[in-house]
């Protein structure tokens, strides 16, 4: 048999395996850059996803005020539209906001053009309710393609991605979720044990999690707010510093 006849469908076959890594995978640097870690093993970024949603972000916002946290919100344009004074109020209680497109699509499926209108609206709501725009994106469900990270850097955005995604938004009980948040404390003990060295950069978390639903607003995201409920003093034990991920990448691994 010709080789050809063998190399190619091979050669194929790796091109795919590839591309989806690059389309998919949270650390994949495949189609461009994008933030993936905090600078320090001691900052724990938290994210959520799928806001604002006006009857469980305030409650997101009590809870992160109580364990003096802060967080990066990456919110829906159509839901920005809806309440623009709860984008208002997540900023003004010390927290980051982020383009999450304006309706949530599989940008892997999307043209050029049509991830830019996507990026744009989105970019546009939080502009109008703030006054000035966000830096920060993150593509729905983390898929991306060739288009997806320069169309961001159009618009000045840095891509955040994720060390854990533990789906909280799939229909399970509270017990299943609180052990998937677990490898966070896992980590968190291991340093502790190197308390007294500097902090390593580019070892930190960053834990995505979500305040809304992105098929309609006022999604039920109580077991969420539950289980960090239980994980937030926790890991507050173990060293860890509750950061936007402005925070969790500018500044100094000390």
């Amino acid at each position: 048999m010709n080789s050809l006849f063998i190399a190619v469908p091979g050669a194929v076959t790796a091109l795919g395996t590839a591309a989806a890594y690059g389309a998919a995978h949270p650390r994949s640097q495949l189609f461009g850059r994008t933030v993936c870690r905090s600078n320090s093993s001691r900052k724990l970024a938290l994210t959520f996803d799928d806001g604002p949603n006006p009857s469980m972000t305030p409650k997101f916002l009590d809870l992160l005020d109580r364990h003096n946290a802060k967080a990066t919100f990456f919110l829906i344009g159509r839901y920005v539209r809806e309440c623009p004074e709860l984008v208002k109020e997540t900023v003004a209680r010390g927290h980051l906001v982020g383009n999450h497109t304006e309706t949530h699509p599989n940008l892997f499926r999307l043209s050029r053009r049509e991830i830019r209108i996507e990026l744009r609206l989105c970019h546009d709501a939080i502009s109008n309710a703030l006054g000035s725009p966000p830096k920060w994106f993150r593509p729905p469900f983390g898929f991306r393609n060739p288009w997806v990270i320069p169309c961001a850097r159009e618009l000045g955005y840095r891509t955040v991605m994720w060390t854990l995604l533990p789906g909280d938004w799939k229909e399970r009980p509270l017990e299943w979720l609180i052990p998937r948040l677990q490898p966070i404390a896992a980590r968190s003990q291991r340093n502790l044990g190197s308390a007294s060295k500097p902090a390593a950069a580019g070892t930190g978390d960053v834990l995505c999690l979500h305040d809304g639903t992105h098929r309609q607003m006022n999604g039920d995201c109580s077991r969420t707010l539950a289980a960090l409920e239980h994980w937030l003093p926790r890991w507050r034990d173990l060293g860890l510093e509750f950061v936007t991920i402005g925070e969790a990448v500018n500044t100094p691994a000390t």
